[in-house]
């Protein structure tokens, strides 16, 4: 009778490691192959280049698979119980890291029915990383980019986006990673703010610095970046100007917009009711977003209605009869702000906004109550976290200080040590090396 074998992949790039595990597999009988979903591969490192489908396609045509069948989280447990199988058949590169556990829960279920891990040697001279960052050098197009933030929010519980002012910056999102008992964590995506582009061209945050501007720098960090962009679109200007900017946004393959319920001359939110702002009335403002949605040309392009009732005083029910008005009008999502600095309001209305019956993607800023944990706007149904102005304004003060101790010691060799090294900004930029 022949034997059963069970292989767990992700098979984002496909690589000679690969087809050797599913060979050796394939001499021991007859291999299922269980493909990691998005969802499952995004729970310990990032999404995958290629969809599900896409690597579906791969996988099936390849000689030695028997079958395939979605493996739908990182656990093997649920497809071993279901199928069991003879054997599992799995690289020798799990033993340490993150997928430690995972390999011990394989060997303990296996157990049950006799079963047996093989582990075949890794594969020498094949390095994942590599191609990763060669995929990365490669770049991607526009129509890649625009559906990614869709496909992030339908793998992941929580994205966390972080603020752009410059094709540098959107470097430092793109290539920052760090190791956590949770595995790598990254950020997974931009922020286009306003705040912080209008500051670097050193103007006020009202709307000064013009579309057109704004597109010159979105097209700087675009050409040199992989992620997707979530563009901070003020007001959105007039209705009649609000469709141009979508077309061009989504031209550009930038994945959303979002646009708050204010009218007039923009104010930051910040400011709150210190200076006179004028909210849109929910009239006005679902004509501006169906006219957005209308001008689309494709489903993956996203228009976010930004809610500044709380900002203004309004309250929590002023804020939630907006939101639902805004979502049945075709938005895409709500971004709630506050300027307090305790999260409780947001809590409040993330737990209102948990009961409309047309809920969509739930974004939140914390700038102001910047003390909440990621874990905790997750727990209350937030979907995308923005980190709006950080990056700039831990650049400023550094820049500052540099400036001011060449001024002192007439030299520069006392703040070497808090600088970047030549080298290393050389490496940061691709090809400068």
């Amino acid at each position: 009778m022949t034997k059963s074998v069970y292989v767990g992949m992700s098979a984002d790039l496909v690589h000679p490691g690969h087809l050797n595990i599913i060979k050796k597999a394939a001499e021991l009988g007859d291999v299922t192959v269980g493909l990691l979903t998005d969802q499952a591969i995004a729970s310990y490192k990032r999404v995958p280049f290629m969809t599900f489908e896409q690597r579906l396609q791969i996988i099936e045509n390849i000689k030695g698979v028997s079958q395939v069948v979605p493996q739908t989280t990182l656990d093997y447990v649920p497809n071993l119980e279901k199928l069991k199988p003879d054997y599992v058949v799995h690289g020798d590169d799990w033993r340490e890291g993150v997928q430690k556990k995972t390999r011990q829960k394989v060997i303990d279920c296996l157990e049950q029915w006799q079963g047996e891990l093989i582990e075949v040697p890794y594969t020498k001279g094949i390095s994942s990383t590599k191609l990763h960052e060669a995929m990365k050098e490669v770049g991607t197009t526009p129509q890649i980019r625009l559906k990614t933030l869709k496909r992030y929010l339908a793998a992941k519980p929580l994205l966390r986006f972080l603020d752009i002012h410059n094709a540098l910056s959107g470097l430092i999102i793109e290539n920052v990673k760090v190791e956590t008992d949770n595995g790598k964590q990254e950020f997974d995506g931009m922020w286009g703010s306003s705040l912080t582009d209008s500051t670097a061209k050193g103007k006020p945050d009202i709307e000064a610095v013009d579309v057109s501007s704004r597109m010159n720098t979105l097209n700087e960090i675009l050409e040199v970046t992989t992620k997707p962009i979530i563009y901070d679109g003020d007001t959105g200007g007039k209705t009649e100007h609000f469709v141009f900017t979508v077309k061009t946004l989504e031209r550009l393959g930038v994945s959303a917009v979002i646009i708050e319920d204010k009218t007039g001359l923009k104010k930051n939110s910040l400011f709150g009711t210190e200076v006179e702002q004028t909210q849109d009335s929910i009239e006005n403002f679902c004509a501006k977003i169906q006219a957005g949605k209308n001008a689309q040309a494709t489903n993956d392009f996203m228009i976010i209605a930004r809610i500044e009732s709380l900002i203004l005083g309004k309250g929590i029910d002023d804020a939630i009869q907006r939101a639902e008005a805004f979502l049945d009008a075709g938005a895409d999502g709500i971004m709630i702000h506050s300027r307090e600095k305790a999260p409780d309001e947001i809590f409040e209305f993330c737990d209102r906004y948990a009961q409309l019956k047309n809920k969509k993607t739930l974004v939140a800023v914390p700038s102001s109550y910047n003390s909440v944990y990621e874990s905790q706007l997750q727990e209350r149904g937030v979907n995308i976290v923005i980190y709006a102005n950080q990056l700039l304004r831990s650049a400023y003060p550094a820049m500052v200080n540099t400036a001011k101790s060449i001024l002192e010691h007439g030299r520069s060799a006392e703040v070497d040590d808090k600088m970047m090294p030549i080298k290393q900004i050389l490496e940061l930029i691709p090809g400068g090396k």
